[in-house]
């Protein structure tokens, strides 16, 4: 991904409908049983430009993320086609991810900053590059865990 000069915008706040969708996704997330089972339901293509907007991520990022172009997401999502399994538990993984970086920072602008940055817990990679994987996204929400707890070792 491209996110070595990725600088957040600032942030507008969520609709409020939006807003208690992803939350109850988001402790779909936590729960390792709930997320298979809502993935292979899967997750609306529009989604994706939700987790854009949100992470306010750059086409070529949200690419990475999903492997798939912005063009056949914004097909997907104009013919309200769901995402695979795989793509869905990973847009349920990032949506349960911004959530506890939320709870974390305290906001999202906090948030995006701190993911646009080399992480020292990670090994000075830039956690939104870890977004691209399953397990990647794993290491960064216990990095937040981390943070959480104030273990920054």
């Amino acid at each position: 991904m491209h996110s070595a000069a990725h600088q957040p915008k600032v942030t507008v706040p969520m609709p409020a409908a939006l807003r208690k969708r992803w939350a109850a996704w988001g402790r779909t997330g936590q729960d390792a049983y709930a997320l298979v089972m809502a993935a292979r339901k899967g997750v609306p293509a529009a989604t994706a430009f939700e987790v854009a907007e949100a992470y306010q991520l750059q086409a070529p990022e949200l690419e990475a993320i999903y492997e798939l172009s912005t063009k056949t997401l914004r097909t997907y999502s104009q013919e309200n086609k769901t995402l695979s399994a795989a793509r869905s538990e990973k847009t349920l993984k990032i949506i349960s991810l911004y959530q506890r970086g939320l709870e974390v920072f305290g906001e999202a602008a906090a948030f995006l900053r701190w993911l646009a940055k080399p992480a020292h817990g990670l090994d000075q990679e830039v956690p939104l590059r870890l977004l691209e994987t399953s397990g990647g996204i794993d290491l960064v929400a216990e990095e937040l865990t981390r943070i959480a707890y104030g273990d920054l070792s």
